[in-house]
């Protein structure tokens, strides 16, 4: 399945969503910091508009409050914007990664953890 394109409130949405579990719109709503805080009736066109695309759902409804509860994973969301950031570069990492060194925000904890997860992959290959 393809994962559809989240707009940022639709990120703001999901974060929401994966921090709290299965919220309602009221919830979600009250999650964003009050200075920056969406209407109400903002969050829910959006909600309804995501439900159409099946990011989330409707899990039940207490009282006249419906619940909704994430689809999509936040790492296949992740996935997704870190496709789309590499499809700017031409899939070349090389641009992205030294920006990451340069601004300091790749550590080299992060290039270890990087090269056991390149690691794994590796035997996991050769194991197949």
């Amino acid at each position: 399945m393809t994962l559809p394109k989240l707009t940022k409130l639709e990120l703001q949405i999901m974060e929401a969503l994966w921090g709290l579990g299965a919220s309602s719109i009221r919830e979600i709503q009250e999650a964003f910091p009050e200075r920056d805080r969406p209407a109400y009736t903002t969050i829910q066109t959006t909600i309804y508009r995501m439900e159409r695309k099946k990011i989330l759902r409707r899990s039940k409804k207490i009282s006249n409050a419906h619940i909704f509860e994430a689809v999509i994973s936040r790492n296949a969301a992740q996935g997704r914007l870190i496709d789309e950031l590499l499809g700017l570069f031409g899939g070349r990492t090389q641009p992205v990664m030294a920006h990451l060194i340069e601004s300091g925000r790749l550590t080299l904890d992060d290039v270890r953890e990087a090269e056991k997860a390149l690691r794994r992959l590796a035997k996991k290959e050769k194991s197949e």
